[in-house]
């Protein structure tokens, strides 16, 4: 069994609404990239080095994504800790957030 990045869950939870995030998947504007199995030991290492921020799951995921896309900006409400967070240690993570 693959087992899905938790991000799906967070956008749920931000969206207030799993059926919006089910009809994104459906409509294919969402389209999941990526299996946590397979960078157990990077997100491993991403949860010890940013162990003082308590990060969750969904973050080390994104974090780990953006390392390996890097081409694509990350899309967040949580520019406090994407502006700490480094991809492949010391990089820091294109943003966009939205207006404060």
């Amino acid at each position: 069994m693959r087992w899905k990045p938790p991000v799906l869950a967070e956008t749920a939870f931000h969206l207030k609404s799993s059926l919006q995030v089910l009809a994104m998947l459906e409509r294919g504007a969402v389209r999941i990239a990526y299996d946590c199995t397979s960078h157990l030991e990077q997100l491993h290492y991403l949860a010890i080095r940013y162990a003082d921020r308590s990060p969750d799951l969904a973050d080390l995921c994104i974090v780990r994504m953006s390392e390996l896309f890097p081409r694509h900006r990350v899309l967040t409400v949580d520019e406090s800790d994407f502006r700490v967070y480094r991809r492949n240690k010391r990089e820091a993570i294109p943003l966009l957030c939205p207006p404060k």
